[in-house]
Protein backbone atom coordinates (compact mmCIF):
# COMPACT_ATOMS: atom_id res chain seq x y z
CA UNK A 1 0.00 0.00 0.00
CA UNK A 2 0.92 3.61 0.07
CA UNK A 3 0.54 5.89 2.86
CA UNK A 4 -0.45 9.99 1.66
CA UNK A 5 0.83 12.12 4.34
CA UNK A 6 -2.32 15.31 4.16
CA UNK A 7 -0.69 18.88 4.91
CA UNK A 8 -4.02 20.54 4.16
CA UNK A 9 -3.85 19.95 0.08
CA UNK A 10 -6.99 21.03 -1.83
CA UNK A 11 -6.25 18.01 -3.92
CA UNK A 12 -4.69 15.30 -1.44
CA UNK A 13 -7.92 12.76 -2.20
CA UNK A 14 -7.47 13.65 -5.39
CA UNK A 15 -4.15 11.83 -5.23
CA UNK A 16 -6.04 8.54 -3.26
CA UNK A 17 -8.00 8.67 -6.39
CA UNK A 18 -5.61 8.65 -9.07
CA UNK A 19 -4.09 5.70 -7.33
CA UNK A 20 -7.31 3.81 -6.93
CA UNK A 21 -7.76 4.14 -10.11
CA UNK A 22 -4.80 2.44 -11.24
CA UNK A 23 -5.55 -0.51 -8.17
CA UNK A 24 -3.53 0.80 -5.72
CA UNK A 25 -4.69 0.84 -1.90
CA UNK A 26 -3.86 3.73 0.16
CA UNK A 27 -4.63 5.92 3.18
CA UNK A 28 -4.20 9.29 4.33
CA UNK A 29 -2.90 10.34 7.32
CA UNK A 30 -2.27 13.22 9.14
CA UNK A 31 1.54 13.97 10.16
CA UNK A 32 1.29 13.55 13.45
CA UNK A 33 -0.48 10.03 12.49
CA UNK A 34 2.36 9.49 10.48
CA UNK A 35 5.13 7.69 12.04
CA UNK A 36 2.52 5.26 13.97
CA UNK A 37 0.59 4.35 10.58
CA UNK A 38 3.95 3.71 8.81
CA UNK A 39 4.92 1.21 11.71
CA UNK A 40 1.52 -0.15 11.66
CA UNK A 41 1.29 -0.86 8.05
CA UNK A 42 4.72 -0.92 6.84
CA UNK A 43 3.90 0.74 3.05
CA UNK A 44 5.52 0.03 -0.04
CA UNK A 45 5.38 4.08 -0.76
CA UNK A 46 4.95 7.31 0.93
CA UNK A 47 3.02 10.59 -0.84
CA UNK A 48 3.76 13.59 0.76
CA UNK A 49 1.20 15.79 -0.07
CA UNK A 50 0.75 20.06 -0.93
CA UNK A 51 -0.40 22.76 1.12
CA UNK A 52 -1.02 26.22 1.92
CA UNK A 53 1.15 26.55 4.24
CA UNK A 54 5.15 27.53 4.02
CA UNK A 55 7.90 25.40 5.19
CA UNK A 56 9.99 27.99 7.05
CA UNK A 57 6.92 29.07 8.91
CA UNK A 58 6.90 28.60 12.56
CA UNK A 59 3.64 26.91 12.96
CA UNK A 60 3.89 25.61 9.55
CA UNK A 61 2.86 21.21 9.24
CA UNK A 62 6.05 18.97 9.61
CA UNK A 63 6.50 15.29 9.54
CA UNK A 64 9.08 13.15 11.76
CA UNK A 65 12.80 13.44 10.10
CA UNK A 66 13.33 9.85 10.35
CA UNK A 67 11.03 9.24 7.40
CA UNK A 68 13.55 9.96 5.33
CA UNK A 69 16.04 6.98 6.77
CA UNK A 70 13.19 4.38 6.91
CA UNK A 71 14.06 2.84 3.11
CA UNK A 72 10.57 3.67 2.31
CA UNK A 73 10.31 5.41 -1.38
CA UNK A 74 8.98 8.77 -0.68
CA UNK A 75 7.38 10.85 -3.39
CA UNK A 76 6.87 14.87 -2.35
CA UNK A 77 4.27 16.93 -3.87
CA UNK A 78 4.30 21.15 -3.97
CA UNK A 79 4.69 21.59 -0.30
CA UNK A 80 5.78 17.88 0.11
CA UNK A 81 8.61 18.87 -2.13
CA UNK A 82 9.44 21.77 -0.46
CA UNK A 83 9.00 20.33 2.96
CA UNK A 84 11.77 17.62 1.83
CA UNK A 85 14.18 19.93 1.23
CA UNK A 86 13.96 21.95 3.84
CA UNK A 87 14.30 18.69 6.61
CA UNK A 88 17.05 17.27 4.80
CA UNK A 89 19.53 20.99 4.75
CA UNK A 90 18.25 22.68 1.07
CA UNK A 91 16.70 26.20 1.05
CA UNK A 92 12.97 27.24 0.64
CA UNK A 93 12.23 30.85 0.24
CA UNK A 94 8.95 33.16 -0.35
CA UNK A 95 10.22 32.87 -3.91
CA UNK A 96 8.80 33.09 -7.99
CA UNK A 97 5.09 32.52 -7.94
CA UNK A 98 3.25 30.03 -10.31
CA UNK A 99 -0.30 29.48 -10.60
CA UNK A 100 -2.13 26.98 -13.33
CA UNK A 101 -0.07 26.33 -16.51
CA UNK A 102 3.48 25.95 -16.83
CA UNK A 103 5.75 24.18 -19.08
CA UNK A 104 7.99 21.43 -17.78
CA UNK A 105 10.88 20.53 -19.36
CA UNK A 106 13.11 17.42 -18.32
CA UNK A 107 16.70 18.47 -17.36
CA UNK A 108 17.88 14.81 -16.10
CA UNK A 109 16.05 11.69 -16.54
CA UNK A 110 14.50 10.57 -13.65
CA UNK A 111 12.65 6.75 -12.86
CA UNK A 112 9.44 9.20 -12.53
CA UNK A 113 9.58 10.47 -15.63
CA UNK A 114 9.95 7.09 -17.96
CA UNK A 115 8.64 6.47 -20.85
CA UNK A 116 7.73 9.86 -21.53
CA UNK A 117 8.03 11.59 -25.01
CA UNK A 118 12.21 11.49 -25.16
CA UNK A 119 11.55 14.58 -27.57
CA UNK A 120 10.68 16.61 -23.83
CA UNK A 121 14.08 16.06 -22.79
CA UNK A 122 15.56 18.60 -25.45
CA UNK A 123 13.09 20.44 -26.74
CA UNK A 124 11.79 23.53 -25.19
CA UNK A 125 8.14 22.73 -26.21
CA UNK A 126 7.95 21.00 -22.98
CA UNK A 127 4.71 19.43 -21.62
CA UNK A 128 2.08 21.08 -19.00
CA UNK A 129 1.88 20.80 -15.62
CA UNK A 130 -0.38 22.56 -12.82
CA UNK A 131 1.27 24.91 -10.45
CA UNK A 132 0.26 26.10 -7.61
CA UNK A 133 2.73 27.66 -5.50
CA UNK A 134 4.54 31.00 -3.84
CA UNK A 135 7.61 29.68 -2.39
CA UNK A 136 10.52 28.21 -4.24
CA UNK A 137 13.29 26.05 -3.57
CA UNK A 138 16.49 27.88 -3.89
CA UNK A 139 19.06 25.07 -2.79
CA UNK A 140 18.83 21.44 -2.95
CA UNK A 141 19.81 19.03 -0.05
CA UNK A 142 23.34 17.09 -0.20
CA UNK A 143 23.07 14.31 -2.93
CA UNK A 144 19.79 15.36 -4.62
CA UNK A 145 19.52 16.47 -8.45
CA UNK A 146 17.48 18.35 -10.30
CA UNK A 147 15.34 16.87 -13.05
CA UNK A 148 12.68 19.03 -14.51
CA UNK A 149 12.69 22.81 -14.62
CA UNK A 150 10.28 25.79 -16.10
CA UNK A 151 11.05 28.74 -17.69
CA UNK A 152 10.81 30.97 -13.76
CA UNK A 153 11.95 27.72 -11.33
CA UNK A 154 14.91 25.57 -11.25
CA UNK A 155 14.04 23.03 -9.00
CA UNK A 156 10.64 21.98 -10.40
CA UNK A 157 11.40 18.12 -9.87
CA UNK A 158 14.42 16.40 -7.54
CA UNK A 159 15.53 13.18 -6.76
CA UNK A 160 18.53 11.51 -5.12
CA UNK A 161 17.83 7.98 -6.86
CA UNK A 162 19.96 6.21 -4.29
CA UNK A 163 17.61 6.63 -1.22
CA UNK A 164 14.40 6.68 -3.80
CA UNK A 165 13.20 9.70 -2.40
CA UNK A 166 11.76 12.04 -5.04
CA UNK A 167 9.72 15.85 -5.29
CA UNK A 168 7.73 17.82 -7.74
CA UNK A 169 6.68 20.86 -7.36
CA UNK A 170 3.87 20.42 -9.49
CA UNK A 171 0.26 18.19 -8.91
CA UNK A 172 0.78 15.07 -11.33
CA UNK A 173 -2.77 14.25 -9.30
CA UNK A 174 -4.34 16.96 -11.23
CA UNK A 175 -6.32 16.29 -14.67
CA UNK A 176 -4.93 19.34 -16.29
CA UNK A 177 -1.86 17.61 -15.97
CA UNK A 178 -0.17 16.28 -18.87
CA UNK A 179 1.28 12.17 -18.26
CA UNK A 180 0.01 13.29 -14.45
CA UNK A 181 -1.46 9.58 -14.01
CA UNK A 182 1.58 7.75 -15.94
CA UNK A 183 3.98 10.19 -13.12
CA UNK A 184 2.61 8.58 -10.28
CA UNK A 185 2.41 4.95 -11.96
CA UNK A 186 6.09 5.00 -12.43
CA UNK A 187 6.56 6.15 -8.89
CA UNK A 188 4.20 3.58 -7.37
CA UNK A 189 5.50 0.55 -10.81
CA UNK A 190 9.29 1.42 -10.63
CA UNK A 191 10.23 2.92 -7.07
CA UNK A 192 8.16 1.13 -5.16
CA UNK A 193 7.49 -2.10 -7.11
CA UNK A 194 3.72 -2.25 -7.10
CA UNK A 195 1.50 -3.81 -9.55
CA UNK A 196 -1.27 -1.81 -10.44
CA UNK A 197 -4.75 -2.46 -12.63
CA UNK A 198 -7.55 -0.27 -14.06
CA UNK A 199 -10.43 -0.05 -11.76
CA UNK A 200 -13.73 0.53 -12.57
CA UNK A 201 -16.61 2.15 -10.85
CA UNK A 202 -19.52 -0.02 -9.27
CA UNK A 203 -22.86 1.64 -8.07
CA UNK A 204 -23.80 -1.84 -6.77
CA UNK A 205 -20.95 -1.23 -4.13
CA UNK A 206 -22.08 1.74 -3.53
CA UNK A 207 -25.45 0.79 -3.13
CA UNK A 208 -24.61 -1.79 -0.65
CA UNK A 209 -22.66 0.46 1.27
CA UNK A 210 -26.14 2.88 1.73
CA UNK A 211 -28.45 -0.40 2.65
CA UNK A 212 -25.64 -1.42 5.43
CA UNK A 213 -25.91 2.62 6.36
CA UNK A 214 -29.22 3.01 6.60
CA UNK A 215 -29.72 -0.22 8.78
CA UNK A 216 -26.96 0.74 11.03
CA UNK A 217 -29.11 3.47 12.19
CA UNK A 218 -32.55 2.65 12.16
CA UNK A 219 -33.80 2.76 8.86
CA UNK A 220 -37.27 5.13 8.79
CA UNK A 221 -37.74 7.31 5.70
CA UNK A 222 -34.82 9.53 3.70
CA UNK A 223 -35.62 12.77 3.20
CA UNK A 224 -34.15 13.88 -0.19
CA UNK A 225 -32.52 17.39 -0.59
CA UNK A 226 -32.96 17.64 -4.33
CA UNK A 227 -31.86 20.12 -6.56
CA UNK A 228 -32.39 18.86 -10.54
CA UNK A 229 -28.58 18.84 -10.40
CA UNK A 230 -26.79 15.70 -11.44
CA UNK A 231 -25.08 15.21 -7.71
CA UNK A 232 -28.45 15.27 -5.85
CA UNK A 233 -29.81 13.34 -8.89
CA UNK A 234 -27.34 10.37 -8.84
CA UNK A 235 -27.65 10.36 -4.89
CA UNK A 236 -31.41 10.19 -4.84
CA UNK A 237 -31.39 7.16 -7.65
CA UNK A 238 -29.11 5.16 -5.93
CA UNK A 239 -30.56 5.97 -2.28
CA UNK A 240 -33.78 4.69 -3.78
CA UNK A 241 -32.32 1.46 -5.57
CA UNK A 242 -31.62 0.66 -1.90
CA UNK A 243 -34.33 1.75 0.05
CA UNK A 244 -37.34 2.13 -2.41
CA UNK A 245 -40.34 3.85 -1.63
CA UNK A 246 -38.83 5.70 1.94
CA UNK A 247 -36.92 8.17 -0.23
CA UNK A 248 -39.00 11.46 -0.05
CA UNK A 249 -37.87 13.88 -2.38
CA UNK A 250 -38.31 17.82 -1.66
CA UNK A 251 -37.18 20.83 -3.40
CA UNK A 252 -36.70 23.80 -1.92
CA UNK A 253 -38.17 26.51 -4.58
CA UNK A 254 -36.06 29.14 -3.25
CA UNK A 255 -36.19 31.35 -6.95
CA UNK A 256 -32.42 31.42 -6.63
CA UNK A 257 -32.63 28.70 -9.74
CA UNK A 258 -32.39 28.45 -13.50
CA UNK A 259 -35.64 28.88 -15.03
CA UNK A 260 -37.71 25.97 -15.63
CA UNK A 261 -35.63 23.55 -12.66
CA UNK A 262 -39.22 22.74 -10.52
CA UNK A 263 -40.38 21.21 -13.85
CA UNK A 264 -37.02 19.50 -14.26
CA UNK A 265 -37.30 17.78 -11.08
CA UNK A 266 -40.79 16.84 -11.31
CA UNK A 267 -39.71 15.12 -14.06
CA UNK A 268 -36.78 13.65 -12.85
CA UNK A 269 -38.61 11.85 -9.75
CA UNK A 270 -42.59 11.30 -11.04
CA UNK A 271 -41.45 9.85 -14.59
CA UNK A 272 -38.32 8.13 -13.83
CA UNK A 273 -38.42 7.25 -10.21
CA UNK A 274 -41.76 6.74 -9.54
CA UNK A 275 -41.93 8.98 -6.60
CA UNK A 276 -43.92 12.55 -6.29
CA UNK A 277 -41.61 14.93 -5.34
CA UNK A 278 -42.53 17.81 -2.25
CA UNK A 279 -42.18 21.32 -3.62
CA UNK A 280 -41.91 24.13 -1.35
CA UNK A 281 -42.34 27.56 -2.46
CA UNK A 282 -40.36 30.21 -0.43
CA UNK A 283 -38.15 32.31 -2.96
CA UNK A 284 -39.98 35.41 -0.75
CA UNK A 285 -38.32 34.23 2.74
CA UNK A 286 -34.92 33.55 0.95
CA UNK A 287 -35.16 37.65 -0.54
CA UNK A 288 -36.13 38.12 2.95
CA UNK A 289 -33.08 37.11 4.96
CA UNK A 290 -30.67 37.92 2.21
CA UNK A 291 -31.88 41.28 1.95
CA UNK A 292 -28.71 43.58 2.50
CA UNK A 293 -26.59 40.88 2.49
CA UNK A 294 -23.52 41.33 0.65
CA UNK A 295 -20.79 39.14 2.19
CA UNK A 296 -20.52 35.71 0.48
CA UNK A 297 -19.84 34.03 3.18
CA UNK A 298 -23.09 35.04 4.87
CA UNK A 299 -25.13 34.10 1.70
CA UNK A 300 -23.97 30.94 2.04
CA UNK A 301 -24.23 30.30 5.55
CA UNK A 302 -28.01 31.87 5.76
CA UNK A 303 -29.03 29.75 2.74
CA UNK A 304 -27.86 26.48 4.05
CA UNK A 305 -29.75 27.44 7.83
CA UNK A 306 -32.71 28.02 5.85
CA UNK A 307 -32.07 24.98 4.22
CA UNK A 308 -31.83 23.20 7.31
CA UNK A 309 -34.87 24.53 9.26
CA UNK A 310 -37.31 24.17 6.11
CA UNK A 311 -36.24 20.13 5.70
CA UNK A 312 -35.81 20.30 9.91
CA UNK A 313 -40.23 21.35 9.59
CA UNK A 314 -40.70 19.01 7.04
CA UNK A 315 -39.47 16.02 8.48
CA UNK A 316 -41.69 16.85 11.06
CA UNK A 317 -44.65 16.30 9.21
CA UNK A 318 -43.25 12.93 7.68
CA UNK A 319 -43.67 9.69 9.73
CA UNK A 320 -40.41 7.73 10.55
CA UNK A 321 -38.19 10.60 9.13
CA UNK A 322 -34.73 9.68 10.16
CA UNK A 323 -32.33 10.85 6.99
CA UNK A 324 -31.07 13.72 4.88
CA UNK A 325 -29.79 12.66 2.00
CA UNK A 326 -27.46 14.90 0.46
CA UNK A 327 -25.75 15.26 -3.09
CA UNK A 328 -22.00 16.32 -1.43
CA UNK A 329 -19.52 15.34 -3.46
CA UNK A 330 -15.64 15.64 -2.27
CA UNK A 331 -14.48 19.09 -4.29
CA UNK A 332 -17.61 20.36 -1.92
CA UNK A 333 -15.23 18.94 1.36
CA UNK A 334 -11.86 19.98 0.48
CA UNK A 335 -13.09 23.97 -0.09
CA UNK A 336 -15.07 23.61 3.41
CA UNK A 337 -11.91 22.67 4.77
CA UNK A 338 -12.74 19.35 5.65
CA UNK A 339 -9.88 16.99 4.17
CA UNK A 340 -8.30 14.84 6.25
CA UNK A 341 -5.61 17.55 7.22
CA UNK A 342 -7.76 20.28 7.36
CA UNK A 343 -7.15 22.04 4.00
CA UNK A 344 -7.88 25.62 4.02
CA UNK A 345 -11.36 26.77 3.40
CA UNK A 346 -11.90 28.15 -0.04
CA UNK A 347 -15.60 28.56 0.82
CA UNK A 348 -18.73 27.59 3.03
CA UNK A 349 -20.90 25.30 1.00
CA UNK A 350 -24.81 24.93 2.11
CA UNK A 351 -24.20 20.75 2.30
CA UNK A 352 -20.97 21.03 4.06
CA UNK A 353 -19.97 24.23 6.02
CA UNK A 354 -23.72 25.56 6.59
CA UNK A 355 -25.30 22.93 8.78
CA UNK A 356 -25.86 23.68 12.49
CA UNK A 357 -25.25 21.39 15.11
CA UNK A 358 -28.90 21.41 15.83
CA UNK A 359 -29.19 19.08 12.96
CA UNK A 360 -31.42 16.18 13.80
CA UNK A 361 -31.46 14.23 11.11
CA UNK A 362 -29.13 11.51 10.19
CA UNK A 363 -26.77 13.15 7.32
CA UNK A 364 -26.47 10.24 4.64
CA UNK A 365 -23.97 11.38 1.81
CA UNK A 366 -23.56 8.31 -0.68
CA UNK A 367 -21.33 10.43 -3.32
CA UNK A 368 -19.00 11.99 -0.37
CA UNK A 369 -16.12 10.56 -1.86
CA UNK A 370 -16.26 11.14 -5.48
CA UNK A 371 -15.28 13.86 -8.25
CA UNK A 372 -17.51 14.87 -10.30
CA UNK A 373 -16.68 12.88 -13.61
CA UNK A 374 -17.12 9.86 -11.05
CA UNK A 375 -20.75 11.10 -10.27
CA UNK A 376 -20.94 11.33 -14.09
CA UNK A 377 -19.94 7.92 -14.77
CA UNK A 378 -22.08 6.10 -11.85
CA UNK A 379 -24.93 8.17 -13.62
CA UNK A 380 -24.28 7.07 -16.69
CA UNK A 381 -23.92 3.66 -15.21
CA UNK A 382 -27.47 3.54 -13.21
CA UNK A 383 -29.01 4.55 -16.93
CA UNK A 384 -29.66 8.17 -16.43
CA UNK A 385 -30.44 9.92 -19.82
CA UNK A 386 -27.44 12.33 -20.74
CA UNK A 387 -29.31 15.68 -20.17
CA UNK A 388 -29.26 14.98 -16.67
CA UNK A 389 -25.74 12.94 -16.50
CA UNK A 390 -24.27 15.66 -18.29
CA UNK A 391 -26.20 18.92 -17.35
CA UNK A 392 -24.01 21.47 -16.23
CA UNK A 393 -23.03 21.73 -12.47
CA UNK A 394 -24.86 24.31 -10.37
CA UNK A 395 -23.88 26.13 -7.19
CA UNK A 396 -26.13 24.90 -4.06
CA UNK A 397 -26.70 28.46 -3.05
CA UNK A 398 -28.12 28.99 -6.68
CA UNK A 399 -27.42 32.95 -8.46
CA UNK A 400 -27.32 34.36 -4.71
CA UNK A 401 -23.53 33.42 -5.15
CA UNK A 402 -23.16 34.97 -8.86
CA UNK A 403 -24.47 38.31 -8.02
CA UNK A 404 -22.20 40.00 -6.23
CA UNK A 405 -23.49 42.25 -3.71
CA UNK A 406 -26.81 42.44 -2.20
CA UNK A 407 -29.49 39.66 -3.72
CA UNK A 408 -32.41 41.75 -5.27
CA UNK A 409 -35.57 39.80 -7.17
CA UNK A 410 -34.60 42.71 -9.57
CA UNK A 411 -31.16 41.48 -9.98
CA UNK A 412 -32.51 37.57 -10.05
CA UNK A 413 -34.23 38.75 -13.09
CA UNK A 414 -31.21 39.72 -14.64
CA UNK A 415 -28.95 37.10 -14.13
CA UNK A 416 -31.21 34.61 -15.51
CA UNK A 417 -32.06 36.09 -18.33
CA UNK A 418 -28.18 36.64 -19.09
CA UNK A 419 -28.00 33.03 -17.83
CA UNK A 420 -30.38 32.21 -20.63
CA UNK A 421 -28.93 34.07 -23.09
CA UNK A 422 -25.50 32.77 -22.58
CA UNK A 423 -25.97 29.14 -22.81
CA UNK A 424 -28.90 28.97 -25.68
CA UNK A 425 -26.09 30.80 -27.46
CA UNK A 426 -23.67 28.28 -26.19
CA UNK A 427 -26.12 25.52 -27.71
CA UNK A 428 -26.94 26.37 -30.89
CA UNK A 429 -23.59 27.27 -31.68
CA UNK A 430 -22.37 23.75 -31.03
CA UNK A 431 -20.28 24.79 -27.89
CA UNK A 432 -22.51 23.68 -24.73
CA UNK A 433 -21.41 19.96 -24.67
CA UNK A 434 -18.18 20.37 -25.04
CA UNK A 435 -17.40 22.74 -21.93
CA UNK A 436 -17.54 22.11 -18.82
CA UNK A 437 -19.79 24.99 -17.22
CA UNK A 438 -20.46 28.74 -18.32
CA UNK A 439 -22.53 31.25 -16.26
CA UNK A 440 -22.72 35.07 -15.93
CA UNK A 441 -21.99 36.80 -13.08
CA UNK A 442 -23.20 40.11 -11.90
CA UNK A 443 -20.28 41.74 -10.64
CA UNK A 444 -21.81 45.13 -9.03
CA UNK A 445 -19.07 47.45 -11.30
CA UNK A 446 -20.98 50.12 -13.02
CA UNK A 447 -19.66 51.29 -16.02
CA UNK A 448 -21.08 54.15 -19.10
CA UNK A 449 -22.82 52.92 -22.39
CA UNK A 450 -24.49 54.62 -24.80
CA UNK A 451 -27.92 52.72 -25.99
CA UNK A 452 -29.63 54.77 -28.12
CA UNK A 453 -27.70 57.95 -28.70
CA UNK A 454 -28.38 57.75 -24.57
CA UNK A 455 -26.11 57.47 -21.42
CA UNK A 456 -26.69 54.47 -19.69
CA UNK A 457 -24.71 53.92 -16.75
CA UNK A 458 -25.27 50.21 -16.17
CA UNK A 459 -23.91 47.06 -14.56
CA UNK A 460 -20.74 44.91 -15.49
CA UNK A 461 -21.49 41.51 -16.48
CA UNK A 462 -18.44 39.05 -16.05
CA UNK A 463 -18.62 35.54 -18.54
CA UNK A 464 -16.95 32.27 -17.03
CA UNK A 465 -16.55 29.59 -19.61
CA UNK A 466 -14.22 26.72 -18.51
CA UNK A 467 -12.94 22.82 -19.09
CA UNK A 468 -12.68 21.17 -16.19
CA UNK A 469 -13.39 17.14 -15.50
CA UNK A 470 -13.07 17.08 -11.31
CA UNK A 471 -13.38 20.89 -10.41
CA UNK A 472 -10.53 20.83 -8.56
CA UNK A 473 -7.99 22.42 -11.31
CA UNK A 474 -9.97 24.21 -15.06
CA UNK A 475 -8.85 25.59 -17.87
CA UNK A 476 -10.67 29.06 -19.41
CA UNK A 477 -12.44 28.16 -22.63
CA UNK A 478 -11.09 29.31 -26.06
CA UNK A 479 -13.92 30.54 -27.72
CA UNK A 480 -14.49 31.61 -31.25
CA UNK A 481 -14.15 35.60 -30.92
CA UNK A 482 -17.20 35.47 -33.12
CA UNK A 483 -19.30 33.12 -30.48
CA UNK A 484 -18.05 35.76 -27.73
CA UNK A 485 -19.47 38.92 -29.83
CA UNK A 486 -22.74 37.50 -30.18
CA UNK A 487 -22.84 36.92 -26.32
CA UNK A 488 -21.88 40.46 -25.41
CA UNK A 489 -24.38 41.94 -28.11
CA UNK A 490 -27.56 39.84 -27.16
CA UNK A 491 -26.98 40.58 -23.24
CA UNK A 492 -26.33 43.89 -23.28
CA UNK A 493 -28.91 44.72 -25.73
CA UNK A 494 -31.56 42.37 -24.31
CA UNK A 495 -31.01 42.57 -19.97
CA UNK A 496 -31.94 45.68 -18.30
CA UNK A 497 -29.45 48.13 -17.38
CA UNK A 498 -26.18 46.01 -18.64
CA UNK A 499 -23.44 48.12 -20.36
CA UNK A 500 -21.09 45.72 -20.91
CA UNK A 501 -19.88 42.23 -21.09
CA UNK A 502 -16.43 40.95 -19.66
CA UNK A 503 -14.66 37.64 -19.97
CA UNK A 504 -13.18 35.85 -17.46
CA UNK A 505 -9.46 34.17 -18.67
CA UNK A 506 -8.45 32.81 -15.33
CA UNK A 507 -7.51 29.62 -14.32
CA UNK A 508 -7.85 27.72 -10.83
CA UNK A 509 -5.67 27.62 -9.77
CA UNK A 510 -5.60 30.65 -8.89
CA UNK A 511 -9.24 31.63 -9.42
CA UNK A 512 -11.93 29.22 -7.85
CA UNK A 513 -14.99 28.35 -10.25
CA UNK A 514 -17.46 30.22 -8.72
CA UNK A 515 -16.29 34.11 -8.50
CA UNK A 516 -17.66 33.99 -4.51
Amino acid sequence: MIIIIDFGSQTTHLISRRLRQIGVECIIVTPNEAINEINKYHPKGIILSGGPASVYEKNAPKVDKKIFSLNIPILGICYGLQLTAYLLGGKVIAGKKEYGPETLIIVNQSPIFEGLPKNFTTSKRGFTVWMSHGDEVVKLPKNFTVSASTEKVKYVAIFNESQKIFGVQFHPEVFHTQYGTEILKNFVEKVCHLKTKSQLLNPDKIIEKIKEEYKKNGGGKVIAAVSGGVDSTVASFLTAKAIGKNLVPIYIDNGLMRYGTKEKVSFIFEKMLKIRPKIISCENLFLKKLKGITDPEKKRKIIGGLYVDLFQKEAKKINGANFLLQGTIYSDVVESGGSKGKSAVIKSHHNVGGLPKKLKLKLLEPLREFYKDEVIEIGKKLGLPDEIVFNQPFPGPGYAIRIIGEVTKKRLEKIKLADQILNDILKKEGFYEKIFQSFPVLTGIKSTAVKGDGRVYGEVVAIRIYESVDIMSASWAKLPYEVLDKIAKEITQNVPDVSRVVYDITTKPPATMEWE
